[in-house]
């Protein structure tokens, strides 16, 4: 074998391994975000202040609205803002949405039992950990595909903000139902997305470290978005 040859081999085996420890961090960020919603979560429903917070006689209360609505601007924010940031504050505001997304999901512990919440956990985890093996390990370009599923993201995020306020059973329903289809696509077009930002020497320092963060909050958004969806089918109330 040839001196060139060695040079190629060195070079991919430095790829794989900065690869394995991008994606190490990449879950470890998302399997912290979902520690600490599912523990604010399940604390918050248990706690009389939370319906106080959320709720009036007539619906939700103002700050009800300012709950389910902050997630959206601050992660719009971290998006804008976070290559400009010192990686520790960017951290912070990714755990303050992972708490606000916590407070904003209590619900859920009102409205249907522990066990299918929990069975509901294990089948988004089975179809988003597929759907990641998927888009890393496949071929095939998904550019396009992801572009399409995102259009179909931003289409149904619209309506869900509107059918916050009609409150209509089956715009929910149907939201849903393209929910299960939108965000396991996504996991996997994501997956192969962040395939080529983690082989990418030139990202060193903090820079990468910030990367891996994105990814485990994109990460964790997906795995959010599919759990509520699958959710809607099965959960037991």
């Amino acid at each position: 074998m040839s001196y060139n040859n060695y040079e190629v081999i060195d070079n991919e085996n430095d790829v794989a391994t900065l690869s394995r420890s991008f994606f190490a961090n990449v879950y470890k960020y998302m399997f912290f975000a979902l520690a600490i919603s599912g523990g604010m979560a399940y604390y918050a429903s248990s706690s009389t202040w939370y319906l106080e917070l959320m709720f009036t006689q007539s619906g939700l209360s103002a700050m009800g609205y300012v709950v389910i609505f902050a997630p959206l601007l601050l992660v719009i924010a971290i998006r804008a803002t976070y290559h400009k940031m010192a990686f520790m504050n960017v951290m912070l505001l990714y755990v303050l949405y992972s708490v606000l997304i916590g407070i904003s999901l209590s619900f859920i512990f009102l409205i249907y039992t522990s066990s299918s919440i929990a069975l509901t956990f294990f089948v988004t985890a089975g179809a988003f950990g597929s759907m990641a093996i998927l888009g890393y390990t496949t071929k095939t370009d998904l550019s396009k595909m992801g572009s399409l599923l995102y259009m179909l993201f931003f289409g149904m995020m619209i309506a869900g903000i509107a059918n916050v306020f009609m409150g209509s059973e089956m715009i929910s329903y149907v939201i849903s139902f393209m929910g299960l289809f939108v965000f396991t696509g996504l996991t996997a077009w994501e997956m192969q997305r962040m395939k080529s930002i983690a082989s990418d020497m030139s990202l060193t320092g903090e820079d990468r470290k910030k990367q891996e963060l994105m990814g485990g909050l994109t990460l964790y958004i997906l795995f959010i978005n599919l759990f509520m969806s699958i959710l809607r089918f099965t959960g037991d109330r």
